[in-house]
Formats: structure tokens, sequence, C-alpha cells
């Protein structure tokens, strides 16, 4: 029980950026009703936009005052990769059968590791991405690493941003008409493909911050990140609540804690050793979605119109 404060921290850490890529998949979902399983790539070559910002600075500068310029640069990256898959890959098919652009967005998930694997430098390996060196924090018990007091605020202050926008400003009301119904928001004058345009690049902005905050904590960036990153992140969006903006973060930081608390107790129960330690906690996490996808389909602050972006 000693090492529990360090496990919430650790979980609290990861449940912030699976959140911060869920809120991506969240809002594409909550007004087109498409699944976009290429996410998770733009949440890889955000990374990998950060990385190429901070080795295009002068040698020697510091983290500190590189790490503004590295996150404008990963956003940037995101939202553009974003904007083109949404316009180029998903609005042709707007109104073809819903299989359609979900095998669209596997392909397009393919075709951006390959096209990060094939052009960037050494893209088969992983790139090492810059750290903060120093000490370390103990709070409540818990040291928790400087470069991840990044996530622990970007992820709130993302999630305030966002709620003040929807709930506020003219184009978040115009995000909650497309999602009750597109048709009559067309017809009230709204511009729905500039509202869905939107939804791609906030989610992709988003997944841009999760991906500095992940090279920030791991160290690196490799072109196969995004796809368990991805995968994580949705099965967050469906814990909380596919639809539903809150429920994303609620949903990852539920299950950042759950695979946490589960790779370093679960081999602690008598006949379970073998179902402890890191290998397993990729199991854990999609166990935690079953469970809740039976016993609460609709996840766990189910899908608000009201909320939906």
């Amino acid at each position: 029980m000693s090492e529990l404060p360090q496990q919430l921290a650790n979980g609290l850490i990861l449940g912030a950026m699976y959140g911060l890529i869920a809120i991506g998949y969240t809002m594409v979902y909550g007004i087109v009703q498409l699944i976009n399983f290429a996410h998770g790539e733009i949440f890889m070559v955000g990374g990998f936009g950060a990385l190429s910002v901070f080795l295009a600075l002068p040698a020697g500068t510091s983290l500190a005052l590189a790490l503004p310029i590295m996150l404008l640069g990963g956003i940037t990256v995101s939202v553009l990769v974003g904007i083109a898959a949404e316009r180029f890959a998903y609005r042709p098919l707007r109104g073809a059968p819903r299989l359609a652009p979900l095998i669209t967005a596997i392909g397009l998930s393919i075709a951006l590791q390959q096209a990060v694997w094939k052009w960037y430098p050494d893209g088969k390996q992983a790139r090492v991405f810059p750290q903060f060196k120093g000490h370390s924090f103990d709070i409540l018990g818990a040291t928790v690493q400087r470069g991840d007091i990044f996530v622990l605020i970007a992820a709130p202050a993302c999630m305030i941003a966002l709620g003040f926008f929807v709930a506020k400003t003219r184009s978040g009301r115009a995000m909650q008409a497309t999602a009750q119904d597109p048709d009559t928001a067309k017809l009230m004058g709204i511009n729905t493909d500039r509202i869905i345009v939107l939804a791609f690049a906030i989610g992709a902005a988003f997944a841009g911050v999760a991906a500095v905050a992940y090279g920030l904590r791991t160290g690196e960036v490799q072109f196969r990140m995004g796809f368990i990153m991805g995968l994580k992140a949705f099965t967050a969006a469906v814990l909380g609540g596919i639809g539903n903006i809150y429920g994303a973060m609620l949903g990852g930081v539920v299950l950042g804690i759950a695979e946490a608390l589960a790779t370093a107790y679960i081999e602690e129960i008598p006949g379970m050793e073998q179902f402890g330690g890191g290998a397993w906690k990729d199991v854990w996490a999609f166990v935690l979605l079953i469970l809740v996808l039976l016993l609460r389909p609709q996840g766990l602050l189910g899908e608000r119109v009201a909320d939906r972006a």
C-alpha cells in the first residue's frame, strides 16, 4: 500500500494523455457519427512535428524555452493532417455506407504510419525526444517528474477552455446544434462543413498536446506509437460515453488509474501472479472496457446531446 500514491499519480498522468486523445474521437463522433481510427496517427505525427521543431532550433536551446514552440509545432502538424483527412478522405464519403469511411480511416492510419516510416530520417527507429533534467517533485507521497507536470497542467486547462468554447461561443453552440440535427442546423444558416472541420481541428490540436506530453514522459517518439495510444484513447471515449466530451476525459483518467493499479497489484493476488506486470497492462484496460459495456453500455456519463461536439 505504500506504493498506492505513486500508482495513482502514474495512472492520473497516463489517463490525462488518454483523455486528451479521446476528446478527438468523441468530438468527431458527436457530429458526424464517424469513428476516426486514424486519430492515433494524428497524435503520432504531432509528436514528430514537435521533435522536428526542436531539432530545427539552435543547438543548446533550453527545453523550457523551446517547449512553447514545440507545442505550437506539434499542434500545427496535427491540425493540418486532421483537416486534410477530413477534406480529402472523409468528406467525399459523407453520404456513403458507414463501412466505407471506417475502412478509409484504417487505410489512412496505415498510410500515415508508412509515410513517417519512409520519409522521416531514421523513421524506423524510435527518435529521442528531449526531456527535462533535474530534480523531481514529491506530491502527496508520489514522485512526479518535471515533464509530467506539463500534462497535469495542460489536460485540465484544455478541458476548461473546451468547455467554455462549447457552452459560451457562437461556434460552440453551432457545434451543439450540428450534433443534435445537422440538417436542421444547415437550414438555420449554420455552415455545417465548417463546423465539422472545426471539430476535426480541435480534436487534432488536443492530440498534438498529448503527443508532446507523451514525448516528455517517455523520452522518445516512434511511428508505431499512435496505434496502441489510439486504441486506448478510443477505449477511454467509449468508457466515458462516446459523444460526451467530459466523459472522454473521465474515461481516460479511469482507464489510466485502472491500468496502473492492475499492473502493480494484480500479481499480489494469490493465483494471479502470472497476470501482473507491464506485459498485461493492455489486457486489463480492455477487460475494464468489456465490463463497463456489459454493465453500462452507454458509458460512465452516457451521451448528453448538450455536451456533444
